[in-house]
């Protein structure tokens, strides 16, 4: 019997499900630890920070690492090593949420390195971790001293029959027709993510709402929790050195100078060379007797003076960086059809933000694993977004894909599955964008070229979908919404959110929130304002290609799939794999075939249309059934003297007697057929007792009329 003693407070999230929040019982010489249990699903989180920060650091070092045990689901890693690696896209998708959710929430000051772990250890069919992940990871912060400014959770809104339910389970969640991952506070949201098909901007609001309801409840639990351990006091730390002199000085000779740079409308690399030419000025003018301590100062406080006054530009003067109206999207450009063996592509450029998208058509073995703790499944559909340091005019060490680029075409893929072809499209798709410039959103630019890419390679999307990237400016009463920001626009912002759709609905979003109390009024304006945004470009996108090309391009595999009787599976692939060899062999085709639904799905693919249909004709007589009155064309096989053995049907063979080829009577079977010669014949038995085939030829030729009887001799007159 164990004689640790825990802490723990339990609550309802609805339905009578609950959940509860553990700490002193597992890993105790961590800041922070807790766990935190739904129904047979525990989540452990950790937290740990430094208690000094690095010399000369001057951003907070958070890391946030989410993994899945596969024995929490009693599973062994499917890997050579057997055990867990480096974590999958799944596991950093959902380490990004907790990290977005939590950063905001740390002092600005503070510069302490923190490390927050978060590990499923038990597994539940029906709970879906994820969802729990931010829970757990703040309240691992709320019972530590690490400080940590606000208490906040997360859940998922599902919507299934038009109902909202807040944490749905996976077999809710198969059935909605949205998904949501929404974190807050007590009083403001903090971040959403997610996909629906085609919802409107209200239903979105509705979401958010329920979320935070049901978010509250959260926070208590964690209050409880924290003041019942007694960690209310927050451990104090070093605070960074500054100079309120030196911070006005720069101000005094930097205003006005940067003011004229930023309403200067002037592109992205001059404006960034006139920025750097002022800063040198103002190291300059504040001249070399300065202290060490005041000379690292400078970048900070000059990034803060830019801060200030190109938010009190947009706000005042309704002007923007490169001279825009708020409302106003950067200059369109895109073409389909530009690169001659992808099966599909396309060049979206925005502004100088550009992406060059391909489209590859594969065959269902090409499908992707996508494995987890909890379960193994295939996907047909994949979406790979790069993003190369030349694309912002920088030298970087390659090393990989970051998580960077995971959650950008995450949300790319996630919203153009919304108008994929569902499950019978046998084509395993997949779309690759290539960021080639990237000023303001590269995933909006990702989601529009892959439309592109994807109508000009033949595949039946539903509709075209757009996305744009908007930021919002608040100042007291004072508020901005920007369509279509640039990377500064970006950085200063208070809240930046990408918005994906089609004209009659949202499929995806992604919004990070930086400002207390914003109104749900101004989350209607910004997405009403994303609409007309998003609206004017799918207009661009129409006129370029209006809808996807009736067939694949010359050169893309062709594709046949149909269904036949679950008892001719074994038939088609023959002992051993014989026949399915043989059949791909002659004909050159790729052939796949798998048991759903109690019947065999046969999927055919082929580079060559002739190649196709012969394997397509295979497998049809395969599986065919000899019908007695049913014409054929067959194949001679071999001939005797009473008549030929022709094969009417794949390995179906009968007997075409010499009786039986004409309605003429033939004494011999010399040079009436050769052997590999074509001839239709008709199927007129099947005996009963052996099963043998007996066939006609003349049965289909029309049969040649009686001669005439000469007329009887009249008897001469008397």
């Amino acid at each position: 019997m164990s004689t640790l003693q825990a802490k723990s407070v339990s609550f309802d999230i609805g339905g009578g499900r609950m959940v509860t929040i553990e700490t002193g019982k597992m890993a105790r010489q961590a800041d922070g630890a807790v766990t935190v249990r739904q129904g047979n699903c525990i989540l452990l989180a950790t937290v740990v920070a430094n208690k000094e920060p690095k010399e000369g650091q001057s951003f907070f070092p958070l890391s946030v690492d989410y993994q899945e045990k596969f024995a929490s689901a009693g599973r062994i890693p499917g890997s050579f090593f057997k055990r867990e690696a480096r974590l999958n896209d799944y596991e950093i998708l959902t380490s990004r949420l907790i990290d977005r959710a939590l950063r905001p929430l740390f002092p600005e000051d503070y510069f302490c390195d923190v490390q927050v772990l978060v590990s499923l250890i038990s597994s539940d069919d029906e709970v879906m971790p994820d969802a729990l992940a931010c829970l757990a990871a703040s309240a691992a912060l709320a019972v530590s001293d690490i400080p940590i400014q606000e208490i906040l959770s997360e859940v998922r809104i599902g919507r299934v029959d038009g109902k909202m339910i807040v944490n749905p389970t996976r077999s809710e969640l198969a059935k909605s027709d949205m998904e949501f991952l929404i974190a807050a506070t007590n009083k403001n949201i903090m971040m959403v993510e997610g996909e629906s098909q085609e919802c409107s901007e209200e239903d979105l609001i509705i979401a958010i709402e329920t979320a935070h309801e049901a978010i509250k409840a959260h926070v208590k639990a964690q209050e409880e929790l924290r003041d019942l351990v007694g960690a209310g006091t927050k451990r104090e730390y070093a605070k960074p050195y500054r100079n309120e002199e030196l911070d006005a000085k720069i101000q005094a000779f930097a205003k006005d100078k940067m003011y004229a740079i930023a309403s200067s409308a002037s592109a992205k690399h001059e404006r960034s060379d006139a920025f750097a030419a002022l800063k040198d000025e103002v190291k300059a003018h504040l001249g070399e007797e300065l202290a060490d301590e005041d000379k690292k100062l400078i970048g900070h406080y000059f990034g803060e003076l830019q801060y200030h006054v190109v938010r009190d530009m947009i706000l005042n003067d309704r002007k923007r960086l490169d001279g825009r109206g708020t409302e106003d999207i950067r200059q369109l450009d895109m073409e389909v059809d530009i690169l001659p063996t992808p099966h599909g592509s396309s060049l979206f450029t925005r502004g100088e933000t550009q992406s060059l998208t391909t489209v590859t058509l594969g065959t269902p073995l090409d499908e992707l694993l996508v494995e987890s703790a909890h379960h193994s499944e295939y996907t047909k559909f994949i979406l790979h977004y790069n993003f190369p340091p030349f694309s912002t005019g920088e030298v970087k060490m390659m090393r990989g894909v970051g998580r960077r680029e995971v959650g950008h075409g995450n949300l790319a893929m996630r919203s153009l599955k919304q108008m994929m072809p569902g499950a019978e499209y046998p084509y395993t798709v997949r779309v690759v964008s290539d960021i080639l410039e990237s000023n303001g959103s590269s995933s909006m630019a990702t989601v529009c070229a892959g439309s592109l890419a994807l109508m000009d390679a033949g595949v039946p999307l539903k509709k075209h979908l757009s996305g744009v990237a908007m930021g919002l400016i608040k100042k007291g009463d004072q508020f901005a919404v920007l369509t279509d920001i640039l990377g500064d626009e970006d950085h200063l912002g208070d809240m930046d959110f990408k918005v994906t759709g089609t004209k009659d609905g949202i499929c995806g979003v992604q919004m990070d929130i930086k400002v207390d109390g914003l109104s749900m009024d101004i989350m209607r304006s910004a997405l009403a304002q994303a609409r007309k945004g998003r609206l004017h470009i799918l207009e661009a996108m129409h006129k370029t290609i209006e809808k996807a090309r009736e067939d694949v391009k010359p050169h893309a595999p062709r594709m046949v799939k149909f269904i036949i009787d679950k008892e001719y599976i074994g038939a088609v692939i023959g002992p051993g794999g014989k026949v399915i060899q043989e059949i791909q062999r002659e004909t050159g085709a790729t052939v796949n075939i798998e048991e759903v639904n109690n019947a065999g799905e046969v999927s055919i693919f082929s580079k060559d249309k002739a190649s196709l249909d012969r394997a397509f004709s295979w497998i049809q007589g395969l599986v065919a059934v000899p019908v007695v009155g049913e014409t054929y064309e067959g194949t001679v096989k071999s001939i005797k003297e009473f008549g030929a053995f022709v094969e009417f049907l794949p390995k179906k063979e009968g007997l075409l007697h010499i009786s039986e080829i004409s309605w003429k009577r033939l004494e011999t079977m010399d040079g009436v057929f050769k052997e590999g010669e074509k001839v239709k014949v008709k199927l007129l038995e099947i005996d009963q007792r052996t099963g043998k085939f007996k066939l006609s030829r003349k049965a289909l030729m029309p049969k040649p009329e009686a001669p005439a009887k000469p007329d009887a001799p009249q008897a001469p007159q008397q």
